[in-house]
Protein backbone atom coordinates (compact mmCIF):
# COMPACT_ATOMS: atom_id res chain seq x y z
CA UNK A 1 0.00 0.00 0.00
CA UNK A 2 1.49 3.58 -0.85
CA UNK A 3 2.61 5.49 2.05
CA UNK A 4 4.44 8.53 2.25
CA UNK A 5 4.93 9.19 6.11
CA UNK A 6 8.44 7.19 6.26
CA UNK A 7 11.18 9.98 6.15
CA UNK A 8 13.27 8.21 3.57
CA UNK A 9 9.86 7.07 0.96
CA UNK A 10 10.31 8.92 -2.28
CA UNK A 11 6.87 9.05 -4.15
CA UNK A 12 6.03 10.33 -7.68
CA UNK A 13 4.42 13.62 -7.41
CA UNK A 14 1.75 14.31 -10.01
CA UNK A 15 -0.47 17.68 -10.05
CA UNK A 16 -4.01 16.70 -11.09
CA UNK A 17 -6.53 19.11 -12.74
CA UNK A 18 -9.22 19.86 -10.30
CA UNK A 19 -12.23 17.19 -11.77
CA UNK A 20 -14.71 15.60 -9.78
CA UNK A 21 -12.68 12.44 -9.98
CA UNK A 22 -9.69 13.86 -9.55
CA UNK A 23 -10.69 15.66 -5.99
CA UNK A 24 -12.62 12.28 -4.47
CA UNK A 25 -9.18 10.60 -5.09
CA UNK A 26 -7.43 13.38 -3.15
CA UNK A 27 -10.17 13.13 -0.67
CA UNK A 28 -9.63 9.16 -0.52
CA UNK A 29 -6.40 10.38 0.51
CA UNK A 30 -7.04 12.57 3.28
CA UNK A 31 -9.28 9.96 4.57
CA UNK A 32 -6.31 6.76 4.24
CA UNK A 33 -4.29 9.29 6.48
CA UNK A 34 -1.76 11.13 3.95
CA UNK A 35 -1.60 14.13 2.93
CA UNK A 36 -2.52 16.49 -0.21
CA UNK A 37 -1.80 20.03 -1.21
CA UNK A 38 -4.62 21.99 -2.93
CA UNK A 39 -5.42 25.46 -3.96
CA UNK A 40 -7.10 27.89 -1.39
CA UNK A 41 -7.59 31.90 -2.14
CA UNK A 42 -4.71 33.03 0.03
CA UNK A 43 -2.14 30.75 -0.83
CA UNK A 44 -1.63 26.59 -1.35
CA UNK A 45 -2.38 24.54 1.14
CA UNK A 46 -0.89 21.19 2.97
CA UNK A 47 -3.75 18.91 3.53
CA UNK A 48 -4.24 16.04 6.44
CA UNK A 49 -7.46 15.20 8.45
CA UNK A 50 -7.43 17.54 11.66
CA UNK A 51 -8.41 14.67 13.94
CA UNK A 52 -6.14 12.31 12.79
CA UNK A 53 -3.13 13.06 15.12
CA UNK A 54 -0.99 10.96 13.10
CA UNK A 55 -1.63 12.54 9.85
CA UNK A 56 -1.07 15.52 11.41
CA UNK A 57 2.43 14.86 12.55
CA UNK A 58 3.02 13.62 8.52
CA UNK A 59 2.77 17.74 8.32
CA UNK A 60 5.60 18.45 10.57
CA UNK A 61 7.84 16.21 8.89
CA UNK A 62 6.93 17.11 5.14
CA UNK A 63 7.41 21.10 5.95
CA UNK A 64 10.13 20.55 8.57
CA UNK A 65 7.69 23.05 10.67
CA UNK A 66 8.93 23.31 14.39
CA UNK A 67 6.47 21.37 16.30
CA UNK A 68 5.34 24.55 18.51
CA UNK A 69 4.00 26.18 15.56
CA UNK A 70 -0.38 25.70 15.65
CA UNK A 71 -1.84 24.71 12.58
CA UNK A 72 -5.07 26.43 11.04
CA UNK A 73 -7.74 24.07 10.30
CA UNK A 74 -10.74 24.51 7.73
CA UNK A 75 -14.11 23.49 7.56
CA UNK A 76 -16.48 23.63 4.61
CA UNK A 77 -19.10 25.62 6.14
CA UNK A 78 -20.32 27.74 8.40
CA UNK A 79 -21.96 25.28 10.88
CA UNK A 80 -19.04 23.37 10.82
CA UNK A 81 -17.13 25.88 12.99
CA UNK A 82 -18.92 24.59 15.57
CA UNK A 83 -17.70 20.77 15.56
CA UNK A 84 -14.22 21.94 16.11
CA UNK A 85 -14.52 25.02 19.10
CA UNK A 86 -16.26 25.08 22.43
CA UNK A 87 -18.25 28.54 21.95
CA UNK A 88 -18.40 30.76 19.74
CA UNK A 89 -18.77 35.13 20.99
CA UNK A 90 -20.88 36.98 19.60
CA UNK A 91 -17.89 39.23 17.58
CA UNK A 92 -16.99 35.97 16.49
CA UNK A 93 -19.97 35.49 14.86
CA UNK A 94 -20.37 38.97 13.38
CA UNK A 95 -16.45 38.10 11.80
CA UNK A 96 -18.00 34.48 10.52
CA UNK A 97 -21.33 36.06 9.05
CA UNK A 98 -19.47 39.02 6.96
CA UNK A 99 -16.22 37.35 6.11
CA UNK A 100 -16.76 33.51 5.85
CA UNK A 101 -15.38 32.24 3.58
CA UNK A 102 -12.64 34.26 2.32
CA UNK A 103 -9.01 34.79 3.81
CA UNK A 104 -10.05 35.14 7.47
CA UNK A 105 -8.78 32.64 10.47
CA UNK A 106 -10.42 33.46 13.96
CA UNK A 107 -8.74 31.86 17.10
CA UNK A 108 -11.47 30.06 19.49
CA UNK A 109 -11.43 27.90 22.62
CA UNK A 110 -10.80 24.73 20.42
CA UNK A 111 -12.97 21.22 20.99
CA UNK A 112 -11.92 18.00 22.69
CA UNK A 113 -12.15 16.53 18.54
CA UNK A 114 -8.88 18.69 17.73
CA UNK A 115 -5.89 16.85 19.14
CA UNK A 116 -3.23 18.59 20.37
CA UNK A 117 -0.46 17.72 17.22
CA UNK A 118 -3.04 20.18 15.71
CA UNK A 119 -2.75 23.09 18.26
CA UNK A 120 0.78 22.70 19.60
CA UNK A 121 -0.57 21.71 23.07
CA UNK A 122 -2.93 24.89 23.40
CA UNK A 123 -6.29 25.43 24.46
CA UNK A 124 -7.43 27.09 21.33
CA UNK A 125 -7.83 26.83 18.03
CA UNK A 126 -7.56 28.37 14.83
CA UNK A 127 -10.36 28.13 11.90
CA UNK A 128 -11.23 29.05 8.46
CA UNK A 129 -13.33 28.51 5.68
CA UNK A 130 -11.50 29.08 2.26
CA UNK A 131 -13.00 30.70 -0.55
CA UNK A 132 -12.12 28.18 -3.19
CA UNK A 133 -14.39 25.74 -4.83
CA UNK A 134 -11.93 23.03 -4.88
CA UNK A 135 -10.69 23.31 -1.31
CA UNK A 136 -14.27 23.50 -0.04
CA UNK A 137 -15.09 20.51 -2.69
CA UNK A 138 -11.98 18.27 -0.85
CA UNK A 139 -12.96 19.10 2.51
CA UNK A 140 -17.01 18.20 2.37
CA UNK A 141 -15.90 15.30 0.26
CA UNK A 142 -13.03 14.34 3.28
CA UNK A 143 -16.02 14.23 5.77
CA UNK A 144 -13.69 15.96 8.41
CA UNK A 145 -11.85 19.27 9.11
CA UNK A 146 -8.57 19.83 7.06
CA UNK A 147 -5.40 21.56 8.50
CA UNK A 148 -4.12 23.76 5.78
CA UNK A 149 -0.59 25.35 6.63
CA UNK A 150 0.91 26.59 3.12
CA UNK A 151 1.64 23.62 1.07
CA UNK A 152 6.02 24.60 0.81
CA UNK A 153 8.93 23.54 3.01
CA UNK A 154 9.36 26.09 5.95
CA UNK A 155 12.45 27.59 4.18
CA UNK A 156 10.46 28.31 0.87
CA UNK A 157 8.08 31.42 0.40
CA UNK A 158 4.50 30.90 0.43
CA UNK A 159 3.06 28.93 -3.07
CA UNK A 160 0.79 30.63 -4.97
CA UNK A 161 0.87 28.06 -7.96
CA UNK A 162 0.53 24.21 -8.15
CA UNK A 163 4.09 24.59 -9.69
CA UNK A 164 5.41 26.07 -6.47
CA UNK A 165 4.49 23.34 -4.60
CA UNK A 166 6.05 20.70 -6.84
CA UNK A 167 9.25 22.98 -6.31
CA UNK A 168 8.90 22.03 -2.84
CA UNK A 169 7.39 18.92 -2.06
CA UNK A 170 7.90 16.82 -4.80
CA UNK A 171 8.61 13.34 -3.91
CA UNK A 172 7.37 13.63 -0.39
CA UNK A 173 3.48 14.23 -1.29
CA UNK A 174 1.45 12.35 -4.02
CA UNK A 175 -1.32 14.39 -5.16
CA UNK A 176 -1.09 18.37 -5.89
CA UNK A 177 -4.86 19.61 -6.94
CA UNK A 178 -4.02 22.32 -9.66
CA UNK A 179 -6.55 25.56 -9.04
CA UNK A 180 -4.30 28.00 -10.56
CA UNK A 181 -2.78 31.25 -9.38
CA UNK A 182 -3.86 31.73 -5.68
CA UNK A 183 -6.61 35.01 -5.71
CA UNK A 184 -5.05 36.78 -2.82
CA UNK A 185 -1.60 35.68 -2.84
CA UNK A 186 -0.72 36.19 0.97
CA UNK A 187 -2.28 34.55 4.18
CA UNK A 188 -5.48 34.57 5.90
CA UNK A 189 -5.93 37.43 8.38
CA UNK A 190 -5.77 36.30 12.06
CA UNK A 191 -7.81 36.99 15.06
CA UNK A 192 -7.81 35.84 18.35
CA UNK A 193 -11.52 36.13 18.66
CA UNK A 194 -11.69 35.04 22.39
CA UNK A 195 -10.41 38.66 23.79
CA UNK A 196 -12.83 41.71 23.49
CA UNK A 197 -12.04 43.60 21.30
CA UNK A 198 -10.76 40.90 19.28
CA UNK A 199 -6.48 41.13 18.66
CA UNK A 200 -5.19 40.81 15.36
CA UNK A 201 -2.73 37.96 15.06
CA UNK A 202 -1.92 38.50 11.90
CA UNK A 203 -2.61 41.00 8.69
CA UNK A 204 -3.68 39.35 5.76
CA UNK A 205 -6.03 39.55 3.08
CA UNK A 206 -8.86 40.58 4.97
CA UNK A 207 -8.21 44.29 5.61
CA UNK A 208 -8.09 45.89 9.80
CA UNK A 209 -10.19 48.29 8.15
CA UNK A 210 -12.80 45.81 6.73
CA UNK A 211 -13.08 44.20 10.37
CA UNK A 212 -13.35 47.57 12.48
CA UNK A 213 -16.17 48.25 10.08
CA UNK A 214 -17.91 45.00 11.06
CA UNK A 215 -17.82 45.19 14.60
CA UNK A 216 -18.20 48.93 15.21
CA UNK A 217 -14.91 49.19 17.10
CA UNK A 218 -11.39 49.67 17.02
CA UNK A 219 -9.25 46.07 17.21
CA UNK A 220 -5.55 45.43 18.57
CA UNK A 221 -2.64 44.43 16.51
CA UNK A 222 0.16 42.44 17.88
CA UNK A 223 2.99 42.80 15.06
CA UNK A 224 4.92 39.55 14.44
CA UNK A 225 8.53 39.71 15.92
CA UNK A 226 10.50 39.84 12.56
CA UNK A 227 13.48 38.04 14.19
CA UNK A 228 11.33 34.72 14.32
CA UNK A 229 10.50 34.80 10.84
CA UNK A 230 10.37 31.23 9.31
CA UNK A 231 11.08 31.39 5.61
CA UNK A 232 13.72 33.77 4.78
CA UNK A 233 14.79 34.50 0.46
CA UNK A 234 18.16 33.29 -0.36
CA UNK A 235 18.75 36.93 -1.40
CA UNK A 236 19.06 39.60 1.17
CA UNK A 237 15.41 41.52 1.46
CA UNK A 238 15.46 45.16 2.26
CA UNK A 239 12.65 46.69 2.81
CA UNK A 240 12.41 50.50 1.92
CA UNK A 241 10.68 53.00 4.51
CA UNK A 242 7.52 54.95 2.59
CA UNK A 243 8.05 58.32 2.00
CA UNK A 244 8.48 60.90 -1.08
CA UNK A 245 11.62 59.84 -1.66
CA UNK A 246 11.39 56.65 -1.73
CA UNK A 247 12.49 55.92 -4.74
CA UNK A 248 15.64 57.67 -4.26
CA UNK A 249 16.29 55.80 -1.33
CA UNK A 250 16.37 53.12 -3.30
CA UNK A 251 18.13 53.65 -6.23
CA UNK A 252 21.16 54.61 -3.29
CA UNK A 253 21.20 51.15 -1.91
CA UNK A 254 20.57 49.62 -4.96
CA UNK A 255 23.46 51.16 -6.29
CA UNK A 256 25.68 50.66 -3.19
CA UNK A 257 24.87 46.74 -3.35
CA UNK A 258 26.15 46.75 -7.16
CA UNK A 259 29.14 48.65 -6.34
CA UNK A 260 30.45 46.09 -3.92
CA UNK A 261 30.30 43.66 -6.91
CA UNK A 262 26.90 42.21 -6.05
CA UNK A 263 23.43 41.65 -8.10
CA UNK A 264 20.06 42.85 -7.20
CA UNK A 265 16.94 43.39 -8.18
CA UNK A 266 14.14 46.10 -7.01
CA UNK A 267 10.21 45.25 -6.49
CA UNK A 268 7.71 48.20 -7.40
CA UNK A 269 4.64 49.17 -8.34
CA UNK A 270 4.17 49.36 -12.20
CA UNK A 271 3.89 52.59 -11.89
CA UNK A 272 6.71 53.84 -10.30
CA UNK A 273 8.79 51.53 -13.02
CA UNK A 274 10.65 54.45 -14.67
CA UNK A 275 11.82 56.01 -11.23
CA UNK A 276 14.58 52.97 -11.36
CA UNK A 277 16.07 53.85 -14.71
CA UNK A 278 17.86 50.57 -16.25
CA UNK A 279 18.22 49.20 -13.09
CA UNK A 280 17.01 45.33 -12.73
CA UNK A 281 13.32 45.76 -11.80
CA UNK A 282 10.34 43.25 -10.91
CA UNK A 283 7.20 44.89 -11.36
CA UNK A 284 4.67 43.75 -9.59
CA UNK A 285 1.29 45.28 -10.43
CA UNK A 286 -0.87 48.09 -10.57
CA UNK A 287 -1.88 48.27 -6.74
CA UNK A 288 -1.85 47.08 -3.31
CA UNK A 289 -3.58 44.14 -4.36
CA UNK A 290 -2.01 42.97 -6.98
CA UNK A 291 1.94 43.92 -4.43
CA UNK A 292 0.40 40.71 -2.46
CA UNK A 293 -0.73 38.79 -5.22
CA UNK A 294 2.67 38.35 -6.71
CA UNK A 295 5.50 39.40 -3.93
CA UNK A 296 5.98 35.52 -2.75
CA UNK A 297 6.04 34.38 -6.50
CA UNK A 298 8.61 37.07 -7.59
CA UNK A 299 10.92 36.27 -4.77
CA UNK A 300 10.86 32.94 -6.00
CA UNK A 301 11.74 34.26 -8.98
CA UNK A 302 14.47 36.52 -7.78
CA UNK A 303 15.80 33.25 -5.69
CA UNK A 304 15.85 31.44 -9.11
CA UNK A 305 17.75 34.06 -10.54
CA UNK A 306 20.63 34.32 -7.95
CA UNK A 307 19.77 37.74 -7.07
CA UNK A 308 22.21 38.68 -3.82
CA UNK A 309 19.81 41.17 -2.63
CA UNK A 310 16.13 42.11 -2.96
CA UNK A 311 14.64 45.82 -2.80
CA UNK A 312 11.12 46.06 -1.88
CA UNK A 313 9.04 49.13 -2.43
CA UNK A 314 7.55 50.57 0.97
CA UNK A 315 3.54 51.09 0.98
CA UNK A 316 0.54 53.00 2.58
CA UNK A 317 -0.31 51.10 5.86
CA UNK A 318 -4.08 50.95 4.46
CA UNK A 319 -6.05 48.48 3.00
CA UNK A 320 -3.83 45.04 2.53
CA UNK A 321 -1.17 47.62 2.69
CA UNK A 322 -0.83 46.72 6.48
CA UNK A 323 -0.54 42.96 5.63
CA UNK A 324 2.21 43.79 3.05
CA UNK A 325 3.95 45.71 5.73
CA UNK A 326 3.70 42.81 8.17
CA UNK A 327 4.99 40.76 5.62
CA UNK A 328 7.63 42.62 4.21
CA UNK A 329 8.94 43.28 7.93
CA UNK A 330 9.06 40.12 8.17
CA UNK A 331 10.87 38.82 5.30
CA UNK A 332 13.71 41.63 5.58
CA UNK A 333 14.21 40.40 9.59
CA UNK A 334 13.02 44.19 10.00
CA UNK A 335 15.81 45.73 8.26
CA UNK A 336 14.12 48.76 6.68
CA UNK A 337 16.28 51.29 4.42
Amino acid sequence: MFAQHAKDDIVETEILKPTDMNIMRCASRLKAGELVAFPTETVYALGAIATDAQAVKKIYDVKKRPTDKALIVAVAKKSDIKKVVRSIPPKAQILIDKFMPGALTLVLNRADVIPDEVTAGSSSVAVRIPDNPVAIKLIELAGAPVVVPSANTADKASPTLAAHVKDDLDGKIQYILDGGASKIGIESTIIDARNDPPTVLRAGGVTIEQIKKAIGEDVKLVREDARLSGYMPNAEVLFSAYFDGMTGNICTRYDSIVSQGKTAVIICLDGNRKGYGERNVFTVGKDYAEYAHNLFALLRKADGEHYDAVIAEGVNPDGLGEALIARLIKLSGGLII
